[in-house]
Protein backbone atom coordinates (compact mmCIF):
# COMPACT_ATOMS: atom_id res chain seq x y z
CA UNK A 1 0.00 0.00 0.00
CA UNK A 2 1.08 3.55 -0.80
CA UNK A 3 2.55 5.98 1.62
CA UNK A 4 -0.01 7.53 4.06
CA UNK A 5 -2.94 4.86 3.68
CA UNK A 6 -2.22 3.36 6.50
CA UNK A 7 0.07 0.33 7.27
CA UNK A 8 0.98 0.89 10.18
CA UNK A 9 -3.14 0.85 11.56
CA UNK A 10 -3.29 -2.84 9.35
CA UNK A 11 -0.07 -3.91 11.57
CA UNK A 12 -1.72 -2.84 14.81
CA UNK A 13 -4.57 -4.14 14.09
CA UNK A 14 -3.11 -7.65 13.17
CA UNK A 15 -0.99 -7.23 16.73
CA UNK A 16 -4.51 -7.14 18.29
CA UNK A 17 -5.73 -10.35 15.99
CA UNK A 18 -2.71 -12.37 16.75
CA UNK A 19 -2.54 -11.12 20.78
CA UNK A 20 1.45 -12.37 20.82
CA UNK A 21 4.59 -11.28 21.96
CA UNK A 22 5.51 -9.19 18.31
CA UNK A 23 8.76 -7.48 16.82
CA UNK A 24 8.79 -4.83 14.73
CA UNK A 25 11.57 -4.78 12.16
CA UNK A 26 12.45 -1.41 10.81
CA UNK A 27 14.87 0.59 8.70
CA UNK A 28 15.95 3.53 10.88
CA UNK A 29 15.80 4.36 14.24
CA UNK A 30 13.88 7.51 13.15
CA UNK A 31 11.02 4.85 12.04
CA UNK A 32 11.82 3.09 15.24
CA UNK A 33 10.80 6.10 17.27
CA UNK A 34 7.96 6.88 14.82
CA UNK A 35 6.36 3.40 15.77
CA UNK A 36 7.15 3.46 19.40
CA UNK A 37 4.87 6.87 19.89
CA UNK A 38 2.30 4.99 17.45
CA UNK A 39 1.87 1.95 19.30
CA UNK A 40 2.27 3.47 23.08
CA UNK A 41 -0.78 5.85 21.66
CA UNK A 42 -2.83 3.06 21.57
CA UNK A 43 -1.91 0.80 24.28
CA UNK A 44 -3.78 0.98 27.80
CA UNK A 45 -0.83 -0.09 29.33
CA UNK A 46 1.96 1.59 28.02
CA UNK A 47 4.57 -0.89 29.48
CA UNK A 48 3.92 -3.24 26.84
CA UNK A 49 5.70 -1.56 24.38
CA UNK A 50 9.99 -1.37 23.99
CA UNK A 51 12.64 -0.59 21.55
CA UNK A 52 15.58 -2.74 20.97
CA UNK A 53 18.46 -0.98 19.20
CA UNK A 54 20.19 2.76 18.99
CA UNK A 55 21.38 2.79 22.83
CA UNK A 56 17.75 0.71 23.87
CA UNK A 57 17.98 -2.74 25.14
CA UNK A 58 14.02 -2.80 26.32
CA UNK A 59 12.80 -5.69 25.19
CA UNK A 60 8.66 -5.59 26.03
CA UNK A 61 5.63 -7.70 24.60
CA UNK A 62 5.50 -5.47 21.58
CA UNK A 63 9.28 -4.62 20.41
CA UNK A 64 10.28 -2.11 17.96
CA UNK A 65 13.59 -2.58 16.56
CA UNK A 66 15.70 -1.42 13.38
CA UNK A 67 16.97 -4.43 10.40
CA UNK A 68 20.48 -3.52 11.60
CA UNK A 69 19.63 -4.65 15.04
CA UNK A 70 17.34 -7.90 14.28
CA UNK A 71 20.24 -8.54 11.60
CA UNK A 72 23.42 -8.22 14.56
CA UNK A 73 21.02 -9.75 17.53
CA UNK A 74 19.48 -12.49 15.43
CA UNK A 75 21.06 -15.37 17.94
CA UNK A 76 19.35 -13.26 21.10
CA UNK A 77 16.46 -12.16 19.33
CA UNK A 78 15.44 -14.95 17.48
CA UNK A 79 13.43 -17.53 19.63
CA UNK A 80 11.41 -14.67 21.31
CA UNK A 81 8.83 -13.13 19.52
CA UNK A 82 5.69 -15.18 17.55
CA UNK A 83 4.74 -12.79 15.32
CA UNK A 84 7.12 -10.70 13.57
CA UNK A 85 6.87 -7.71 11.19
CA UNK A 86 8.69 -6.26 8.51
CA UNK A 87 7.92 -2.47 8.24
CA UNK A 88 9.33 -1.42 4.08
CA UNK A 89 9.19 -5.11 3.51
CA UNK A 90 11.62 -4.83 0.79
CA UNK A 91 15.24 -4.62 2.73
CA UNK A 92 14.51 -8.16 4.31
CA UNK A 93 15.54 -9.16 0.46
CA UNK A 94 18.90 -7.75 0.65
CA UNK A 95 21.82 -10.15 0.51
CA UNK A 96 22.84 -8.84 4.48
CA UNK A 97 19.00 -8.77 6.11
CA UNK A 98 17.57 -12.21 3.99
CA UNK A 99 19.16 -14.14 7.19
CA UNK A 100 16.82 -12.28 9.48
CA UNK A 101 14.21 -14.03 8.17
CA UNK A 102 15.46 -17.80 7.55
CA UNK A 103 17.05 -17.54 11.51
CA UNK A 104 14.08 -16.45 13.59
CA UNK A 105 11.45 -19.01 14.40
CA UNK A 106 8.42 -16.75 14.50
CA UNK A 107 5.55 -18.81 12.71
CA UNK A 108 3.25 -15.68 12.02
CA UNK A 109 4.64 -13.17 9.92
CA UNK A 110 3.53 -9.64 8.12
CA UNK A 111 5.80 -7.63 5.56
CA UNK A 112 4.36 -3.92 4.94
CA UNK A 113 5.87 -1.98 1.78
CA UNK A 114 4.52 0.47 -0.87
CA UNK A 115 7.02 -0.87 -3.43
CA UNK A 116 8.27 -4.58 -3.35
CA UNK A 117 9.90 -4.38 -6.44
CA UNK A 118 13.53 -4.47 -6.10
CA UNK A 119 16.38 -3.24 -8.92
CA UNK A 120 18.15 -6.59 -8.22
CA UNK A 121 15.19 -8.85 -8.80
CA UNK A 122 16.07 -10.25 -4.60
CA UNK A 123 12.56 -9.52 -3.99
CA UNK A 124 11.24 -12.94 -5.03
CA UNK A 125 12.74 -14.15 -1.77
CA UNK A 126 10.30 -12.49 0.62
CA UNK A 127 7.60 -15.09 -0.80
CA UNK A 128 10.01 -17.65 0.65
CA UNK A 129 10.67 -15.51 4.00
CA UNK A 130 7.53 -14.02 4.66
CA UNK A 131 4.99 -15.59 2.36
CA UNK A 132 2.62 -14.20 -0.86
CA UNK A 133 1.29 -10.96 -1.46
CA UNK A 134 -1.90 -11.34 0.72
CA UNK A 135 -3.50 -7.87 -0.18
CA UNK A 136 -2.33 -4.85 -2.21
CA UNK A 137 -3.75 -1.17 -3.36
CA UNK A 138 -2.50 0.94 -5.45
CA UNK A 139 -2.66 4.99 -5.12
CA UNK A 140 -4.77 5.50 -8.38
CA UNK A 141 -7.33 3.03 -6.68
CA UNK A 142 -6.69 5.45 -3.05
CA UNK A 143 -6.96 8.35 -4.97
CA UNK A 144 -9.74 7.86 -6.91
CA UNK A 145 -11.56 7.12 -3.35
CA UNK A 146 -10.48 10.30 -1.90
CA UNK A 147 -8.18 8.37 0.77
CA UNK A 148 -4.94 9.75 -0.46
CA UNK A 149 -4.53 13.28 -2.70
CA UNK A 150 -5.03 13.72 -6.13
CA UNK A 151 -2.08 13.82 -8.29
CA UNK A 152 -0.07 15.48 -11.49
CA UNK A 153 3.16 14.50 -12.69
CA UNK A 154 5.38 17.59 -14.72
CA UNK A 155 8.55 17.03 -16.91
CA UNK A 156 10.78 20.16 -17.00
CA UNK A 157 13.28 19.41 -19.71
CA UNK A 158 16.12 22.11 -19.25
CA UNK A 159 19.26 23.03 -21.22
CA UNK A 160 22.19 23.05 -19.01
CA UNK A 161 24.73 26.35 -19.79
CA UNK A 162 27.13 26.31 -22.86
CA UNK A 163 30.46 25.31 -20.88
CA UNK A 164 28.32 22.37 -18.82
CA UNK A 165 27.42 20.96 -21.93
CA UNK A 166 30.83 20.90 -23.17
CA UNK A 167 32.01 19.35 -20.17
CA UNK A 168 29.54 16.57 -20.37
CA UNK A 169 30.15 15.46 -24.13
CA UNK A 170 33.48 15.36 -23.44
CA UNK A 171 33.57 13.26 -20.81
CA UNK A 172 30.81 10.84 -22.91
CA UNK A 173 32.99 10.52 -25.51
CA UNK A 174 35.42 9.72 -24.04
CA UNK A 175 33.58 7.21 -21.65
CA UNK A 176 32.22 5.69 -25.12
CA UNK A 177 36.11 5.67 -26.69
CA UNK A 178 37.27 3.55 -23.71
CA UNK A 179 34.67 1.22 -24.19
CA UNK A 180 34.61 0.59 -27.49
CA UNK A 181 38.71 0.18 -26.94
CA UNK A 182 37.61 -2.48 -24.51
CA UNK A 183 34.99 -4.24 -27.26
CA UNK A 184 31.86 -2.91 -24.88
CA UNK A 185 28.89 -2.10 -26.48
CA UNK A 186 27.28 1.16 -24.97
CA UNK A 187 25.01 0.79 -23.35
CA UNK A 188 26.34 -1.13 -20.66
CA UNK A 189 24.44 -1.72 -17.14
CA UNK A 190 26.12 0.21 -14.59
CA UNK A 191 26.53 -3.03 -12.05
CA UNK A 192 27.91 -5.27 -14.79
CA UNK A 193 31.11 -1.87 -15.65
CA UNK A 194 31.37 -2.24 -11.77
CA UNK A 195 32.46 -5.64 -12.06
CA UNK A 196 34.80 -5.15 -15.36
CA UNK A 197 36.47 -2.06 -13.94
CA UNK A 198 37.68 -4.51 -10.95
CA UNK A 199 41.00 -5.37 -12.63
CA UNK A 200 40.74 -3.52 -16.01
CA UNK A 201 42.26 0.61 -15.14
CA UNK A 202 40.88 1.64 -18.47
CA UNK A 203 37.30 0.54 -17.76
CA UNK A 204 37.83 2.37 -14.03
CA UNK A 205 38.62 5.28 -15.90
CA UNK A 206 35.39 4.99 -18.27
CA UNK A 207 33.69 4.40 -14.81
CA UNK A 208 34.77 7.81 -13.19
CA UNK A 209 34.31 9.52 -16.30
CA UNK A 210 30.84 8.07 -16.66
CA UNK A 211 30.03 9.11 -12.75
CA UNK A 212 31.50 12.69 -13.77
CA UNK A 213 29.33 13.43 -16.48
CA UNK A 214 26.45 11.99 -14.93
CA UNK A 215 27.20 14.52 -11.89
CA UNK A 216 27.39 17.59 -14.16
CA UNK A 217 23.83 16.70 -15.26
CA UNK A 218 22.62 16.12 -12.19
CA UNK A 219 23.68 19.22 -10.66
CA UNK A 220 23.67 21.47 -13.43
CA UNK A 221 23.19 25.07 -12.42
CA UNK A 222 20.59 25.53 -15.00
CA UNK A 223 18.60 22.99 -12.91
CA UNK A 224 18.94 25.84 -10.26
CA UNK A 225 17.42 28.39 -12.21
CA UNK A 226 14.81 26.61 -13.29
CA UNK A 227 14.03 26.12 -9.65
CA UNK A 228 14.27 29.40 -8.85
CA UNK A 229 11.35 29.87 -11.26
CA UNK A 230 9.10 27.12 -9.87
CA UNK A 231 9.31 29.06 -6.63
CA UNK A 232 8.40 32.58 -7.86
CA UNK A 233 5.58 31.30 -9.84
CA UNK A 234 4.49 29.59 -6.83
CA UNK A 235 1.86 31.99 -5.17
CA UNK A 236 -0.43 29.76 -3.33
CA UNK A 237 1.08 29.00 -0.58
CA UNK A 238 2.04 25.62 -1.29
CA UNK A 239 3.88 23.31 0.88
CA UNK A 240 7.12 22.09 -1.13
CA UNK A 241 9.48 19.36 -0.32
CA UNK A 242 12.68 19.27 -3.29
CA UNK A 243 14.66 16.52 -3.62
CA UNK A 244 18.01 15.70 -4.81
CA UNK A 245 20.32 12.47 -4.44
CA UNK A 246 23.10 14.42 -4.31
CA UNK A 247 24.04 16.31 -0.04
CA UNK A 248 26.00 19.24 -1.74
CA UNK A 249 23.61 19.65 -3.86
CA UNK A 250 21.03 19.70 -1.09
CA UNK A 251 23.18 22.81 0.61
CA UNK A 252 23.43 24.25 -2.26
CA UNK A 253 19.71 24.83 -2.56
CA UNK A 254 19.56 25.64 1.19
CA UNK A 255 22.12 28.95 1.01
CA UNK A 256 20.97 29.81 -1.66
CA UNK A 257 17.15 29.90 -1.54
CA UNK A 258 17.69 30.38 2.85
CA UNK A 259 15.14 27.18 3.31
CA UNK A 260 16.12 24.41 5.77
CA UNK A 261 18.05 20.79 4.44
CA UNK A 262 17.86 17.88 6.06
CA UNK A 263 20.41 15.32 4.98
CA UNK A 264 22.13 12.58 6.66
CA UNK A 265 24.39 14.71 8.44
CA UNK A 266 21.10 16.51 9.83
CA UNK A 267 20.61 15.09 13.98
CA UNK A 268 17.52 13.87 15.34
CA UNK A 269 16.00 17.18 17.10
CA UNK A 270 16.99 19.35 14.31
CA UNK A 271 15.38 17.44 11.72
CA UNK A 272 12.23 17.12 14.45
CA UNK A 273 12.54 20.43 15.09
CA UNK A 274 12.15 21.44 10.87
CA UNK A 275 9.56 18.87 10.28
CA UNK A 276 7.58 20.38 13.14
CA UNK A 277 8.19 23.74 11.71
CA UNK A 278 7.09 22.75 8.23
CA UNK A 279 3.91 21.44 9.51
CA UNK A 280 3.02 24.09 11.20
CA UNK A 281 3.77 26.70 8.76
CA UNK A 282 7.20 28.19 9.93
CA UNK A 283 8.48 27.08 6.91
CA UNK A 284 6.26 26.32 3.81
CA UNK A 285 10.08 25.01 1.22
CA UNK A 286 12.36 22.33 2.52
CA UNK A 287 15.18 20.33 0.99
CA UNK A 288 16.09 16.98 1.54
CA UNK A 289 18.28 13.91 0.15
CA UNK A 290 16.87 10.48 -0.07
CA UNK A 291 16.81 10.17 4.13
CA UNK A 292 12.78 11.23 3.01
CA UNK A 293 12.38 9.07 0.87
CA UNK A 294 11.00 6.25 3.26
CA UNK A 295 9.39 6.06 6.36
CA UNK A 296 9.28 9.86 7.36
CA UNK A 297 6.04 11.34 8.11
CA UNK A 298 6.38 14.77 5.96
CA UNK A 299 2.92 16.34 7.19
CA UNK A 300 0.96 18.43 4.82
CA UNK A 301 3.47 18.55 1.61
CA UNK A 302 1.84 19.10 -1.83
CA UNK A 303 4.45 19.84 -3.95
CA UNK A 304 7.32 17.82 -4.65
CA UNK A 305 10.29 19.30 -6.50
CA UNK A 306 13.15 16.74 -7.74
CA UNK A 307 15.86 17.98 -9.02
CA UNK A 308 17.98 14.71 -9.37
CA UNK A 309 17.64 10.76 -8.85
CA UNK A 310 17.37 7.01 -9.92
CA UNK A 311 16.31 5.18 -12.13
CA UNK A 312 14.52 3.49 -9.38
CA UNK A 313 10.75 2.96 -9.21
CA UNK A 314 10.79 2.47 -5.76
CA UNK A 315 12.32 5.49 -5.35
CA UNK A 316 9.68 7.92 -7.39
CA UNK A 317 6.82 6.51 -5.47
CA UNK A 318 8.02 7.05 -2.29
CA UNK A 319 8.83 10.46 -2.84
CA UNK A 320 5.36 10.96 -4.46
CA UNK A 321 3.91 8.98 -1.71
CA UNK A 322 5.33 12.41 0.32
CA UNK A 323 2.83 14.08 -1.15
CA UNK A 324 -0.25 12.13 -0.91
CA UNK A 325 -1.71 12.19 2.58
CA UNK A 326 -5.40 13.13 2.52
CA UNK A 327 -5.92 16.51 1.72
CA UNK A 328 -9.49 18.26 3.33
CA UNK A 329 -10.08 20.08 -0.14
CA UNK A 330 -10.63 17.77 -2.86
CA UNK A 331 -9.24 20.43 -5.20
CA UNK A 332 -6.09 20.51 -3.60
CA UNK A 333 -4.05 18.35 -6.10
CA UNK A 334 -0.81 17.26 -5.34
CA UNK A 335 1.62 17.95 -7.85
CA UNK A 336 5.74 16.39 -8.15
CA UNK A 337 7.74 18.24 -10.89
CA UNK A 338 10.69 16.86 -12.74
CA UNK A 339 13.63 18.96 -13.73
CA UNK A 340 15.68 16.98 -16.33
CA UNK A 341 18.93 17.91 -18.57
CA UNK A 342 18.34 18.20 -21.69
CA UNK A 343 20.06 15.43 -24.16
CA UNK A 344 21.68 13.81 -21.51
CA UNK A 345 21.12 10.01 -19.69
CA UNK A 346 18.92 11.53 -17.23
CA UNK A 347 16.70 11.74 -20.09
CA UNK A 348 16.35 7.32 -19.84
CA UNK A 349 17.02 7.51 -15.99
CA UNK A 350 13.61 9.45 -15.75
CA UNK A 351 11.93 7.16 -17.99
CA UNK A 352 12.77 4.35 -16.11
CA UNK A 353 11.61 5.19 -12.77
CA UNK A 354 8.18 6.63 -14.92
CA UNK A 355 7.71 3.23 -16.45
CA UNK A 356 3.82 2.35 -15.25
CA UNK A 357 2.77 5.53 -14.20
CA UNK A 358 0.03 7.59 -15.01
CA UNK A 359 1.09 11.45 -15.54
CA UNK A 360 -2.50 12.41 -13.33
CA UNK A 361 -5.43 11.09 -11.54
CA UNK A 362 -8.73 12.78 -11.35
Amino acid sequence: MPTGAGKTIIAIKAIIETDSSTLIVVPTLNLMEQWFESIKRICKDKNLVGMFGGGYEDIKMITITTYDSAYLKSSFLGNKFKFIIFDEAHHLASEKYSSIGEHFISPYRLGLTATIEREDGRHIMLFDLIGNIIYEKDFYELAERNYLANFKLEKRTINMLPNEVIQYKNKIDEYKKLLRDARIFYPIRLEKLIILSSNNNDLRKALLLRNEALEISLNSKAKILELEKILRENNLGRKIVIFTIHTKLAYTISNRFLIPVITHRTKNEERNEILDGFKKGKYRIITTTKVLDEGTDIPDANTGIILSGTGSKREFVQRLGRLLRPKNNKDDVAELIEIISSDTSEISTSNRRNTGIRKSIK
